[in-house]
């Protein structure tokens, strides 16, 4: 998540800085170290250089892998918003991969519990927002793809309970996601207040609360199915969590001083600026 947050708008990460931001959030050099030689091991990254005069470059897949999750969280902005209405369509994926393809059967499993998807029975999930060009995606890359199955349903039932509200807390860990949420609440507050107070903050101290956000933000995230506010809790803590996250991310960018900053710095702030607008209109 560190190296990930701090890729700059051309790609690259530069190692001062990944170890100056490390170092502030109590990790040691030989951690980012055996960090760095994981990701350029496993292909995420190449590397050039060597020590704090190195640079990292993110490979294409890489680049590509962040960009599903900007999509997630402008969608999330846009529920927030009120701007996602829920259309009553359950989205469902049903699956049948043979033994000897165990691996890419696991992987797909795990890529539907990622896009939101809950299981109902052995190899079917359902989702609550148009996952198809997600599920499909993943499918025809993990070469499953002949035996995916796609359908949508307005009436959805799990014995006897059909009411959508109810399904959800059926079948999602609401309390759970929930409590992660009220976590970055908890985080978000003392450092919004650092960043919209007088104090001037250093470079490495605005990249270390990007940093601090973004895995946090990151954590509570990452469970969420981000079902349409129909189906959730009121109030949700989601929505006041993401809020506060806006409005940290709108004070780092008014505090850029046109450096090159971490891509993460511009994404996430024109995702907020675009969902502050929308929401003015």
């Amino acid at each position: 998540m560190l190296v990930h947050a701090l890729i700059r708008e051309d790609g690259t990460v530069g190692a001062d800085e990944l170890y100056t931001v490390a170092n502030t959030l109590g990790m040691s050099d030989q951690q980012v170290r055996l960090c760095v030689k994981r990701l350029v091991t496993e292909g995420r990254f190449t590397h050039e250089g060597r020590g704090r005069k190195a640079e990292l470059h993110a490979t294409t897949d890489t680049l590509h892998a962040l960009a599903p999750n900007a999509d997630f969280l402008r969608h999330a902005f846009q529920q927030d918003a009120g701007r996602a209405p829920w259309d009553g369509v359950w989205h469902l994926a049903a699956f049948a991969v043979p033994e000897a393809a165990r691996t890419a059967r696991d992987a797909l499993r795990e890529t539907l519990v990622h896009l939101g998807g809950a299981p109902l029975q052995g190899g079917l999930y359902v989702c609550a927002n148009a996952w198809e060009p997600y599920v499909e995606e993943a499918a025809h890359r993990l070469g499953a793809h002949s035996g995916l199955t796609l359908l949508t349903t307005r009436d959805l039932r799990r014995g006897d309970t059909r009411e959508p509200a109810e399904l959800a807390r059926l079948l999602w860990p609401l309390r759970e996601i929930a409590d992660r949420y009220d976590r970055l609440s908890r985080i978000t507050r003392p450092r919004l207040t650092r960043l919209t107070g007088p104090a001037a903050l250093s470079p490495a101290e605005l990249l270390t609360i990007a940093v601090e956000l973004a895995a946090e933000l990151t954590r509570a995230m990452e469970p969420d199915p981000l079902l349409p506010p129909q189906l959730l809790p009121h109030p949700w803590p989601g929505t006041r969590a993401r809020k506060l996250v806006a409005r940290c991310w709108a004070a780092l960018h008014e505090r850029d001083q046109g450096e090159t900053r971490p891509a993460l710095f511009r994404l996430y702030a024109d995702i907020t600026r675009e969902a502050a607008g929308r929401s003015a209109h």
